[in-house]
């Protein structure tokens, strides 16, 4: 990646549906130049997508928890499988495995606290292979999802 590319990253983290005329007179390349080498970002995953921010309360979802969660050891050697239960789910927005006393950190909304308990309870702590939860409500969101610090 040389700058042209980085400057690319840079704009298009900004604004994802940003043409591609506008984003070449931005990094001041010709279109044609610019399309392919957004093209071949694409294509090499650097650019993993494009997605539209939804403020979740405005669609219901007032409850954003994290969720620390251990896996069962006698049954690791599923680990696969509980991943993509975890997947599955809509609710879990994220999943990362992490270091420490637990082995993955979960992202998880609900409309509210009663729905939040009811998930946990009633079907993640039901994927064969969880062993323990911990949940951590998210009282306020100080600063979202927000671009990568590309230098």
């Amino acid at each position: 990646m040389d700058n042209f590319d980085r400057n690319i990253l840079r704009h298009l983290q900004n604004d994802g549906r940003m043409s591609n005329l506008q984003l070449a007179e931005k990094i001041h390349l010709s279109p044609p130049q610019t399309l392919r080498r957004v093209r071949t970002l694409e294509e090499k995953k650097i650019i993993r997508g494009y997605v539209a921010q939804v403020s979740a309360e405005a669609v219901g979802l007032g409850v954003m928890a994290f969720v620390s969660l251990s896996l069962d050891r006698e049954k690791f050697r599923n680990v696969r499988e509980v991943e993509r239960s975890i997947m599955a789910f809509p609710d879990v927005i994220e999943c990362h495995t992490i270091s420490g006393d637990f082995d993955y950190l979960l992202k998880v909304v609900a409309p509210d606290l009663k729905a939040l308990s009811q998930f946990l309870t009633d079907r993640l702590m039901q994927v064969p292979g969880v062993a323990a939860l911990r949940s951590m409500i998210c009282m306020e969101e100080i600063k979202p999802v927000s671009s990568l610090p590309i230098a």
